[in-house]
C-alpha cells in the first residue's frame, strides 16, 4: 500500500507576519468590496477573483469591467473602460487565472487572455494573448507559452517558497 502523502510531502509555507496574521479580515473586506462592485455598480467580477482594496476599477462605465475566475488584481492597478476625450466606452476584460501587477494600467477595450501575467507598472495598450507575460510602457510580450496556476501564480512558486522557508529566510 503506497501513501501519496509520503511520496509528495507538503511544501513549507512562509511565516505569517504583519498583516498576514489577519488575512481573514482582508478576505472579508475584499469579499464585501466585490459584492458592492458587482451588485451596486454591475461589474462582472467572478466570485473567486481577488481584487486588492487599493485597485481602481473604472466606475464611469462599470458594466465594462470583466474579471475572470481565479484572477488577481494587485494594489494600485487600474482597469479603465472609458476614454472621455475620444468618447469611448468599451469593455475591458481580464481572463481566468491572470495576475495584474501592482501599479499597472489596463487601457479601455483591452482583453487580457487566460493565464497571462501583467508585470508591475506595465501600461497595457493592446490585447494580450493567453499564456503570456507582458511588461513595460507600452507593454510588450516578454515571454509566451507560460503556464500559470490559480491567481496567476507561477507553477514553481510553491517550490521557491518551500526552499526559502526551509532555510528560515521568510
Amino acid at each position: 500500500m503506497s501513501d501519496i502523502s509520503l511520496a509528495n510531502p507538503p511544501f513549507r509555507k512562509a511565516s505569517r507576519r504583519g498583516l498576514n496574521r489577519v488575512s481573514w479580515l482582508r478576505s472579508l473586506l475584499v469579499g464585501t468590496r466585490r459584492l458592492w462592485l458587482t451588485r451596486v455598480y454591475g461589474m462582472d467580477i467572478a466570485g473567486s477573483a481577488q481584487v486588492s482594496l487599493s485597485a481602481r476599477l473604472d466606475r464611469t462605465f462599470p458594466i465594462g469591467v470583466h474579471i475572470g475566475a481565479r484572477s488577481y488584481v494587485a494594489l494600485n492597478a487600474i482597469l479603465l473602460t472609458h476614454d472621455r476625450t475620444r468618447g469611448l466606452y468599451v469593455h475591458t476584460r481580464v481572463g481566468q487565472d491572470c495576475f495584474i501587477g501592482a501599479g499597472s494600467i489596463i487601457l479601455p477595450g483591452v482583453s487580457i487572455g487566460h493565464g497571462s501575467l501583467v508585470a508591475a507598472g506595465a501600461v497595457v495598450t493592446r490585447d494580450v494573448p493567453s499564456g503570456c507575460v507582458v511588461a513595460g510602457n507600452p507593454a510588450q510580450i516578454i515571454r509566451s507559452d507560460v503556464v500559470l496556476g490559480p491567481y496567476g501564480r507561477m507553477l514553481s512558486a510553491d517550490r521557491t517558497e518551500h526552499d526559502l522557508a526551509s532555510a528560515n529566510l521568510t
